[in-house]
């Protein structure tokens, strides 16, 4: 199976659980991206649902700053930069634009 099939599988694996319901649009579509060339049905913009839009940023940012077997983890400021860039084709801009105020304002070494 190919890393684009895995939407499809989670939705698949995931969907007769019945409490799982109301959350199957995250696994299913956190990675179509905002100007359409995601997958696995190429939505596009606020055909997103918009709990995949917050949950790509999340799991972006959580992969970027994460060690992992294949790669060390990225600089908080590296990982910032590369989602900045990614807003508007990859990400929704609104989101990117929320996260990033969230991430400011829960930065333990700002001043206030």
């Amino acid at each position: 199976m190919s890393c684009e099939h895995h939407p499809v599988r989670a939705y698949e694996l995931l969907s007769p659980i019945p409490y799982l319901q109301p959350a199957l649009e995250i696994p299913y579509c956190h990675h179509e991206k905002w100007d359409g060339s995601g997958y696995p049905r190429g939505l596009k913009g606020s055909q997103i649902p918009l709990a995949a839009r917050i949950f790509a940023v999340v799991d972006v940012w959580d992969a970027m700053i994460s060690d992992r077997p294949y790669r060390k983890a990225w600089s908080k400021e590296k990982a910032i930069e590369h989602i900045k860039l990614g807003s508007g084709t990859h990400f929704d801009p609104q989101v990117v634009k929320k996260f990033l105020l969230d991430l400011e304002d829960n930065d333990p070494t700002r001043r206030v």
